[in-house]
């Protein structure tokens, strides 16, 4: 302890402290500029993004306020003797909070544009090269939190095994295979963008780095309005085309990238957590039919249009629920064989069941988070009320799933 070098230690700490302040600057930058775009406007410019994973920016600003309290403490017992842990502990938090915590978040705040474009320059690269191991210990997280989630029960599946043609004529759920209308007026108040958006993985758009002769091809076969048009990814969306506006370009094949992106305008971002009613004022407000749902870091989640909301609004005042969705087929024993893409809040709607519409959007998602893998065929599990069958699995993802309902009148095809 006597020959500890108190200067390098000393600097080495400076450095840790200035190297989190930067990171709680680009964080709470990013977390600024994240409400900003959820209250972005047609004509605003796009606002600047993280270029590499906030979980490898956590993992960095942690490690440097760690080894700061070490060097800290092995610096106030070779200052202060006995009570140098007092005054480690003093110090370094006072430190840490004044300049790692409330003066950079202050000053990103005020210039957010230019610490998250200083944090890009810096730790793009650096912090990308890191992230295995912050996908790591973000894995391990999510392991522990196992535990404590809700499970579905899986149950082995008889050959002879059939639905009971049991009713019971005082549950409202069973009554006429419906829900009630009004409550299906008043779920439109919990309802959200989140609930039906188109997710990302099934929006079609243009990809500008794809050849002209591609996109003029695509848009030929696509009978859409509106598309989104990106770089490589959609989560770099840059705009929205309006394909009236180019259509009489694709005939003669005369379609340029120049003339498409003139056909173009501003991205419009919708926050996931919007209800619908709300959103479809913002729509008339900005005179928008599409919008790109972003969650709370940003990243696009996927689309939603006007024609979604009001199909969902025209949906909840039906009053009839007939069998019309074309992901469900009857089968002569009064099971429903329904495609693992069918989606749970139109299988809910559509049939009148309830099975859990919080998390996953798709039978096949909420038949894989139930079982917490990709199910080999033939596998049985309860949800509730509700017998599912996985009939088949194809390219890591359920295809065909055969449900009934326990306590339900078999419908006949």
């Amino acid at each position: 302890m006597d020959m500890l070098p108190v200067g390098p230690l000393f600097a080495v700490l400076v450095v840790l402290i200035l190297w989190s302040a930067l990171f709680t600057a680009i964080e709470a930058a990013q977390q600024h500029l994240l409400a900003q775009r959820k209250a972005s406007r047609a004509g605003d410019k796009p606002l600047a993004k993280l270029s590499f994973p906030r979980d490898s920016l956590i993992l960095c600003n942690t490690l440097c306020r760690a080894l700061a309290v070490v060097i800290g403490t092995l610096l106030a017992i070779f200052t202060w003797l006995q009570h140098g842990p007092l005054v480690a502990w003093l110090g370094t938090s006072a430190a840490l909070l004044v300049f790692a915590d409330y003066l950079p978040r202050t000053l990103a705040t005020r210039h957010p544009d230019a610490v998250l474009a200083l944090g890009n320059a810096l730790l793009g690269v650096p912090l990308k090269i890191l992230y295995p191991f912050a996908w790591l210990l973000n894995g391990i997280s999510q392991l522990l939190l196992r535990p404590f989630a809700r499970q579905a029960s899986v149950v082995q599946q008889n050959d002879d095994e059939m639905p009971t043609p049991a009713r019971n004529d005082h549950d409202p759920e069973h009554n006429s295979g419906r829900p009630h209308p009004v409550s299906g007026i008043h779920a439109l108040d919990n309802i959200t963008v989140n609930d039906i958006l188109v997710p990302r993985s099934e929006v079609d758009g243009i990809n500008l780095d794809d050849p002209i002769g591609d996109i003029i091809e695509q848009l030929r076969l696509n009978r859409r309005t509106r598309l989104p048009v990106f770089h490589s990814d959609i989560n770099q969306v840059e705009a929205v085309l309006n394909t009236r506006q180019i259509r009489h370009l694709l005939k003669d094949a005369s379609l340029t990238q120049e003339a498409l992106l003139a056909a173009c305008h501003e991205p419009y971002f919708v926050p996931e957590s919007t209800p619908l009613q709300l959103q479809l004022l913002n729509f008339h407000k900005q005179q928008r039919r599409l919008g790109m749902v972003v969650d709370e870091y940003g990243e696009v989640l996927g689309i939603v249009t006007l024609e979604d909301i009001l199909e969902e609004i025209v949906g909840e005042f039906e009053s009839e629920h007939s069998l019309d969705n074309p992901h469900v087929h009857p089968q002569p024993d009064g099971r429903l064989m329904i495609d693992g893409a069918a989606s749970i809040r139109e299988l809910n709607r559509t049939l009148g069941w309830h099975l859990p519409c919080e998390g996953p959007k798709t039978l096949n998602g909420l038949v894989t988070e139930a079982l917490e893998t990709i199910p080999e065929s033939p596998v049985c599990l309860k949800i509730g009320r509700y017998r599912l069958e996985i009939i088949e699995t194809v390219d890591n993802r359920v295809s065909q799933v055969l449900v009934w309902h326990n306590s339900s009148v078999p419908l006949a095809s």
